[in-house]
């Protein structure tokens, strides 16, 4: 018999492989014999979501988040959680999610874009802008964007402002 790890093995070869019913249908029997563990639920999740079961996917990122992932990991399901509550609707969530990463990953840019996608859904557009101008500044290696950095910083949270 195959130990836990080396089945997930076989759900992520498979989820790779674009075999993704497989990878599901593997994924929830190790999770109807594991429930409790980190990474069979951060797995489930994924494919959940992967194969656009939203909705089936959030039980699976919380549990997997209480019962503690690493640091990659919960970025990654943070990430996932967050955009599955947007892609639902779920507005205000996805906002306090991105919000939580962000205070646990300040430098992660990722969570910028995502959170102003939410902002966008609530009509937050200045909000939004600012994340995502700032976001653009802090990551961009472009001569034209580095060349008016100052600028666009500076105006980031100007938008609606007249001169």
């Amino acid at each position: 018999m195959s130990t836990l790890q080396e089945k997930l093995a076989s759900a992520i070869k498979l989820r790779e492989t674009e075999k993704h019913e497989e990878a599901r249908k593997l994924l929830t029997e190790l999770h109807s014999e594991f429930p409790e563990d980190a990474q069979v639920n951060y797995q489930c999740a994924w494919i959940h979501d992967l194969l656009g079961l939203e909705r089936e996917a959030i039980p699976f990122y919380e549990k997997a988040i209480q019962i503690g992932l690493s640091d990659d990991d919960l970025k990654s399901a943070l990430l996932g959680m967050g955009s599955t509550y947007r892609c639902i609707g779920e507005y205000q969530k996805s906002i306090d999610i991105f919000q939580h990463a962000l205070a646990l990953f300040p430098n992660s840019h990722e969570f910028n874009v995502f959170l102003a996608m939410a902002y966008y859904n609530v009509s937050e557009h200045s909000k939004a802008m600012e994340l995502l101008l700032n976001s653009l500044v802090d990551t961009s290696n472009d001569e034209g964007i580095l060349r008016y950095l100052r600028a666009i910083r500076f105006y980031s949270d100007k938008l609606d402002q007249i001169w």
